[in-house]
């Protein structure tokens, strides 16, 4: 069943102080303790979840590599692809990506769920479509050409030459005498390079609920990122003919679960789906790509159309949206900038805050009235409505989710008055006090995004000295341009950090690849042994994130808790709060103008001449 067809806007009528307090009793209602700690490491018994990789062979040896190379990059997804391929474009050839899967695709190596998809548009969406003359089958594509893609982009920039793939990274160690880091791996590897670049992403490390008994169900479990078809039949377009004896539990209801979800609704005998904070779900409407337009696209197309979905993804009015999807309505709804806003322009910043709240209770009051469209059974519709900021999660898009939902074989089992699910039996999954029997439980849990940064990479990174990066970042991130750290030279890292964010993450991870990939070739350019921050740099780049992001973080503190604000904890550096708040496309001005200058300004060159450090240099802070 789709809904699209279904739903008409309607008109929308609210109180907005009755809105703010349910706001503020939904909050309460999820706030834990243990905020990011209820998640658990992927260790001992519960490794199985992490380590198993359905798409290799199992047993995969080869020989320690112990030589060396110019850059490592840490990552095959897209970001470690993007750093490779705009390295070589500047000249820098001698590159070596270390990847734990078994090939290139990060996120769409590991996301082959039944209706695993891009939500955001395609064409944006998907790097180097120009170089590589490759337009999307669709507007948003399927993990299947994703995965294909950066393949694409491996074969097509020769990336595979010296590629390591089934190899984690342990540690990372600098040397100051030989101005060279040395790469530590679960195959033995000791490899040397000049520089290092850690491109992991954030969907690198599966998150897991750390319910009681979890390592007690005697039926099948596993991860939405470790897909067991062999379990469920079918592939990632469904037919999961295997289900159909089956009672299938799925924990979590975030942008994993509500793609697969419709699937698992149509396939199994049943389906209880636990949530404890329902999603944002707005309309999807996938199409083919028309070839016309296709034809039409003109050199640059893709970087304009990119710049135009950031400029609206932070409120400036555009003369023609060219994505024109869910996320631009939303965008300019929640900023006041929808066709049907006629009110002056805001005069204080309280004033434009408050037209933007108002804004955001009617486009949610809009995601509510659809659930209410779509979901026959009044009491499942009203747990199915998100009471929050329309931006305090990421917003999901599909047109078969809230449908799923009307189906007798599917149950809704809502665990916000007990903050989740209680606990884990040999037969099943206990909420609310009852037991719910069943032969398999997924996790659609995600992925390792707000945790602490030591958690989220999975091994040590030691600078000079032996300065442990996480105990110099204790406090929260100490990062010039969100790139490199003083004390560790050489060394650059590409995410989610003090830069420019996007909800286009590859947008983001380009620029980011093409800004270091500069930083790199100029130092090899001069001759220079090393670069890192200075302390004074740092040190002003940090305080400009605080100051420009303390409004951001007084919102974001009311928020439900997610992985925008940590769980709803108060430790630093939320991935949302500790950005460039002005945006991308600010932030991309800000660096080719930086990069216009060729003075490397607020970096140390560490010139080939043989003396020793100032004491300055060495000083750490």
């Amino acid at each position: 069943m789709n809904d699209v067809d279904q739903i008409t806007k309607p008109a929308i009528d609210f109180v907005p102080d009755g809105v703010r307090e349910k706001y503020r009793r939904e909050r309460e209602k999820r706030l834990r303790a243990d905020a990011e700690n209820q998640y658990v490491q992927m260790s001992g018994p519960l490794a199985q979840f992490l380590e198993r990789d359905p798409h290799v062979e199992p047993g995969f040896v080869r020989e320690p590599l112990t030589d060396e190379v110019d850059v490592v990059v840490i990552g095959g997804g897209f970001g470690g692809l993007l750093a490779a391929t705009r390295l070589r474009e500047a000249g820098v050839n001698d590159i070596r990506i270390i990847e734990a899967a078994g090939d290139f695709g990060g996120t769409w190596y590991w996301n082959r769920y039944p209706g695993a998809q891009c939500d955001i548009d395609s064409y944006c969406y998907l790097p180097l479509l120009e170089e590589l003359n490759y337009i999307p089958k669709e507007r948003y594509s399927y993990a299947e050409e994703n995965l294909e893609h950066a393949q694409r982009i491996g074969r097509a920039f020769n990336l595979y030459d010296g590629a390591l793939f089934q190899t984690r990274v342990r540690d990372l160690r600098w040397a100051e005498d030989t101005k060279r880091w040395t790469v530590h791996t679960n195959r033995n590897d000791a490899i040397k390079a000049r520089f290092v670049i850690v491109a992991m992403g954030t969907t690198s490390q599966p998150k897991l609920p750390g319910v009681k008994g979890i390592e007690e169900f005697e039926g099948h479990a596993f991860h939405t990122s470790r897909w067991d078809y062999d379990y469920t039949g079918g592939d990632g377009n469904g037919n999961l003919h295997k289900l159909a004896d089956k009672r299938v539990a799925v924990i979590g209801t975030g942008a994993s679960a509500i793609q697969t979800v419709p699937f698992l609704g149509r396939d199994a005998k049943h389906l209880y789906v636990f949530q404890r904070t329902p999603s944002s779900v707005g309309l999807r409407g996938n199409k083919p790509t028309d070839p016309v337009w296709a034809s039409s696209l003109q050199p640059g197309w893709q970087r304009k159309r990119r710049e135009n979905f950031n400029d609206i993804a932070m409120g400036v009015r555009v003369e023609t949206d060219l994505v024109n999807d869910s996320w631009t309505e939303m965008f300019r709804i929640t900023a006041g900038n929808s066709s049907e806003t006629t009110s002056p322009a805001p005069t204080s910043p309280e004033e434009m805050f408050r037209n933007i709240e108002l804004a955001d209770f009617k486009r949610m009051s809009e995601i509510r009235a659809r659930v209410d469209a779509v979901v026959k059974d009044p009491a499942v519709a009203e747990l199915l409505k998100p009471w929050y900021m329309q931006l305090c999660k990421r917003p999901t898009f599909n047109d078969d989710y809230l449908a799923t939902f009307n189906r007798p074989n599917v149950t809704l089992v809502d665990t916000s008055e007990t903050k989740g699910v209680e606990r884990i039996t040999k037969n099943g999954v206990v909420a609310n006090g009852i037991e719910y029997e069943v032969d398999c439980i997924i996790f659609a849990s995600g992925f390792e995004t707000s945790s602490e940064f030591k958690r989220r990479l999975g091994f040590e990174i030691y600078g000079r000295d032996g300065l442990s990066l996480f105990d110099y970042w204790a406090k929260g991130s100490r990062t010039l341009h969100g790139y490199g750290t003083h004390g560790f030279p050489n060394w650059f890292f590409m995410g989610l950090s003090q830069n420019g964010l996007s909800v286009n993450m590859t947008a983001m991870l380009d620029d980011q690849a093409r800004h270091v990939a500069y930083i790199i070739s100029e130092v090899k350019a001069r001759g220079a042994l090393a670069v890192e921050p200075s302390i004074e740099a740092q040190d002003e780049w940090v305080e400009t994130i605080h100051t420009l992001s303390a409004g951001r973080a007084a919102v974001m503190a009311t928020c439900t808790p997610g992985v925008y604000n940590n769980e709803g904890s108060e430790r630093a550096g939320s991935l949302i709060v500790e950005s460039y708040t002005p945006g991308l496309n600010a932030f991309n001005e800000l660096l080719a103008e930086w990069r216009a200058k060729g003075d490397l300004s607020g970096l140390i060159v560490h010139s080939a001449d043989p003396v020793a450090l100032s004491s300055q240099d060495r000083r750490i802070g």
